[in-house]
C-alpha cells in the first residue's frame, strides 16, 4: 500500500471512529438533548453523497468511511427526532 492511500486509510478511520462514543452516548442514555437535528440532518445527508462518490469513483477508503459512519449517525439522528 502507498503511504498516502495509508494516511487515507487513517484519517478515514479516525473520522468515522470519532463518531462512536457519541453514537454509543446516545443510545444508552436516550438523551439527545444537547444535539442540534439540523447539524445531523445535513451531516447525513453529506454521508450518503460522499459513500455515493465513493462508489462511484470506486474509492474503498472513501465510501467504507462514510457507510461505517453513517451507520453511527444515523441511530443519532433517529433518536434526535423521536425523542425530542
Amino acid at each position: 500500500m502507498e503511504w498516502i492511500s495509508a494516511i487515507g486509510y487513517v484519517a478515514a478511520s479516525l473520522t468515522t471512529l470519532s463518531f462512536l462514543p457519541q453514537a454509543v452516548k446516545v443510545i444508552k442514555t436516550r438523551n439527545t438533548q444537547g444535539i442540534s437535528g439540523l447539524m445531523y440532518a445535513m451531516f447525513v445527508c453529506g454521508l450518503m453523497l460522499w459513500f455515493c462518490y465513493g462508489l462511484l469513483i470506486e474509492d474503498l477508503a472513501i465510501s467504507a468511511a462514510n457507510f461505517l459512519t453513517l451507520l453511527f449517525a444515523l441511530p443519532v439522528l433517529v433518536m434526535k427526532y423521536r425523542l425530542g
